[in-house]
């Protein structure tokens, strides 16, 4: 069995993150050998998101509010969340989420997903689409814009 310490995770940026999207991030997963379950603590600065405004198909995402109060946008709105709130994230546009700190304090929280390949992102606010084929297949990765979208039988001889 192996274990690791929540208390105890190495943050790493990056530093080609924009501004407004520069958290800190700690992917632990992989530390206990996770292979069906993800998990990443995100840590952010007053000012800075996790991700933009998205929604997954093929996978579910699960959060957990572990410091701070960051404001959480959903289909339905926006709502600051409190520490220790789990909230599930489900296949598809209802499961939609941004988490965002609104705050002057440092915000910690721990992103559970299922790992199903290949999995779909939709980013409805700039209109793209991400498809991930699996870590095995990386060159297939694909991020386009949906007004890009072709003929099924564009360019086929």
């Amino acid at each position: 069995m192996k274990k690791v310490n929540l208390n105890a995770l190495e943050f790493e940026t990056d530093p080609e993150d924009p501004e407004g999207y520069k958290a800190a991030m700690a992917r632990f997963g992989p530390s206990i050998d996770a292979s069906m379950l993800g998990g990443s603590v995100y840590e952010l600065p007053p000012g800075q998101s996790v991700c933009p405004y998205h929604y997954e198909y093929g996978n579910e995402e699960w959060a957990i509010v572990l410091q701070g109060r960051p404001t959480l946008r959903h289909p339905d709105g926006e709502e600051q969340v409190e520490p220790m709130d789990v909230i599930c994230f489900p296949n598809g546009p209802a499961g939609a989420h941004k988490f965002t700190n609104t705050t002057n304090e440092t915000v910690r929280v721990l992103l559970l997903s299922t790992k199903v390949d290949p999995s779909l992102a939709v980013y409805p606010d700039s209109d793209k689409i991400g498809a991930w084929p699996g870590p095995e297949f990386r060159e297939d990765h694909i991020l386009v814009r949906r007004e890009s979208h072709v003929d099924y039988w564009d360019r086929e001889p």
